[in-house]
Order: C-alpha cells, then structure tokens, then sequence
C-alpha cells in the first residue's frame, strides 16, 4: 500500500515513515528542508529510512500548489498522513505569514490532492493548543474550541474545519488528530527538552516561564506513532447517531472525526526539568519569568475515545521517556 506522509524529515513524520516501512508499506515522503531549525538534524533524521528500498523522498514545500498535485497524480497514494506544517506557538508572534503558507494554503493543497486521488483516508495534525483559552479539564474533544491564542492554534482548527467541509462535499474520510506535548529522541531543537538540554551542558541558565508551574501532557514519540497507526487503517465514517440540532463538535454526518492523542496525566514543568537534570547529571540555574502571551497554564488530554476506538494505550513513563531522550541527546552532541 502507498502512503504519503509529509514532514518525513520532521520529527514525528520521521518516526512514523520509520514504522510503516518496517511493516512492509511503500512510504513517499515529502518535506521541505526549510531554515526554521537546523537542517543537519533533519537531514540526519532522513537518513535512518531515505535509503530503503519502500522509501520515495521529495524535497518540496506543501504550499507549492503544482508540486503537490504532481506528487498525487505520479503516486496516487491510498492514504496521507499529513505532519508537514509551520510549528510553534511563539514563532508565529514573529513571522505569522509563514504560517498562513504552509499551515493554510498547504493544507488546502493537501485537501485537494486527497479529493483528485480519492484517498481512503486523510490523517492529518492538528494541535492541543486548538482549546486556547479553554479552562475546562481534561481536554474532550467535545469541548469548544472557538477562542484560540496563537495563529499557530487557529491554524489549526481552520484546519479542522477545512477537512470538515471536503468530508461533506466529497465524501473524503479525514480525522485529525489533537496532538499533546509531543517529546524523545529527535526532536526539535526549539522545543524544551533540547532547549534545556543544550543549556545544562553549557552551563547556562535556562528561561523558566510561569515560574515552572506549567503542566503539560508529556507523550513520548513511540506511543504518538502507535496511536497514528491505529487511526490511520480506521477511514473516519459518518457518525449515525449525530444531531444536527445538537452537534457534536467531534463527529459529523460527514466521514469527519477528531481525537485527542496524549498521555492523559500532565506533569508540571519544574519537576521535568528536575528529571532532566538527573538524566544528564547536571545541575542548572532556574530564571524564573512571567508567561508567555499565547501561551496556557495546563494541558490534559482526554483520551477515552482514542482508546475506546482503536484501544489506544500509551505506555511510556515520564521517567523513561525523559532518560530516553537524554541519552539520545548526549549521543546526537558527540
């Protein structure tokens, strides 16, 4: 079976081409190689699957409207995992047009290259920070989700309601998935676990906002692709007990579905910093700053649907997920 999965070089996208071509699947990849972090460590990430045999690697940018639809029209690939997108909440406060072409000119592009192949199936990220300025918790996806902070967050729930509206038109099978605090080896640099990392062992202070009194959903990289996989040959079908009169903003007449994808169980900032410090045996200094605008105090992810639906189960600890992460980082710093 054919799949395409952008963001290859990415993180997650990375890890999951990974996975599927270890259980037999033709994977075409798609990424763009972009400046927003270092490229040695998408390239190096790249390279644990560029030279298997499954594997077909395109280096474009998802905006690119004729590029895309080659992609589709070369491969009509059966189904898409599309993680390709412009991250970070406190990048978009600087460049936010960076995040209109990839997150929503690239998302359509995507959309319609699914349609003209009649995919089986769109999976596709969407984001925690969709619940915004939400306090009720944990997160459902039954929850409003109309008061985002960021651009990046309402990027992402324009996303949601763009796969909505080609799941009604055309039928196309879509689910997102709202993806929570995602961390282990080979993340990003700009995310904290490396952030904090790369300080420790330069024996720096690191910028600690809201004081370190954060909690967010830690989910480990292993358990994200396992709960990827479990939706992806699972094509989102009509829910038949939907009440347009009182809808739920998680099903849809239409073959339209949205799940959480977490830990369930938040862990306060302070004390992963703590759990770093003991995986690297290094001690740092703590400058303690206000919260960031955009930002949000807590993120709890429910995740009873997920589990109800495809017996989801994330198994990794905090504790070995940050020890994993840490001798992964002290190996990639060699």
């Amino acid at each position: 079976m054919t799949i395409l999965v952008t963001g290859t070089a990415g993180f997650i996208g990375s890890a999951l081409a990974m996975r599927l071509l270890d259980e037999g699947h033709e994977v075409v990849g798609i990424d763009n190689h972009n400046d927003y972090y270092d490229p040695a460590l998408k390239e190096a990430r790249l390279a644990r699957h560029l030279e298997h045999p499954a594997y077909t690697h395109a280096r474009i940018d998802v905006a690119d409207r004729e590029a895309m639809a080659e992609i589709f029209r070369r491969h009509r690939p059966r189904h898409v995992v599309h993680l390709a997108a412009q991250a970070g909440v406190r990048h978009s406060l600087k460049k936010p047009f960076d995040y209109v072409d990839s997150n929503l000119a690239g998302f359509g592009n995507i959309l319609e290259g699914c349609r003209n192949a009649e995919v089986e199936h769109l999976l596709y990220a969407s984001s925690s920070s969709v619940y915004g300025g939400n306090r009720k918790l944990p997160y459902a996806e039954t929850d409003n989700v109309d008061h985002p902070l960021s651009l990046y967050a309402a990027t992402k729930k324009a996303n949601e309601l763009m796969a909505h509206s080609y799941s009604h038109l055309y039928g196309l099978p879509t689910t997102g998935l709202r993806f929570f605090t995602v961390y282990g080896p080979w993340d990003r640099p700009d995310m904290a676990l490396q952030r904090f990392a790369g300080a420790m062992m330069a024996g720096r202070p690191i910028d600690v906002y809201n004081h370190g009194n954060h909690r967010r959903d830690w989910t480990y990289i292993d358990d994200i692709v396992d709960g990827v996989m479990r939706v992806l040959f699972r094509p989102a079908t009509p829910d038949p007990a939907f009440d347009p009169a009182a809808p739920d903003p998680s099903t849809s007449s239409a073959p339209w579905r949205i799940y959480n994808i977490g830990r369930g169980q938040p862990v306060r900032l302070l004390d992963v910093i703590e759990l770093l410090e003991k995986a690297l045996g290094k001690k740092c200094e703590k400058r303690m700053l206000p919260m960031q605008p955009g930002d949000v105090e807590e993120t709890h992810a429910d995740v009873s649907a997920l589990t109800r639906d495809t017996g989801y189960a994330p198994k990794t600890s905090i504790e070995d997920g940050i020890a994993a992460f840490a001798r992964w980082y002290l190996d990639w710093q060699k």
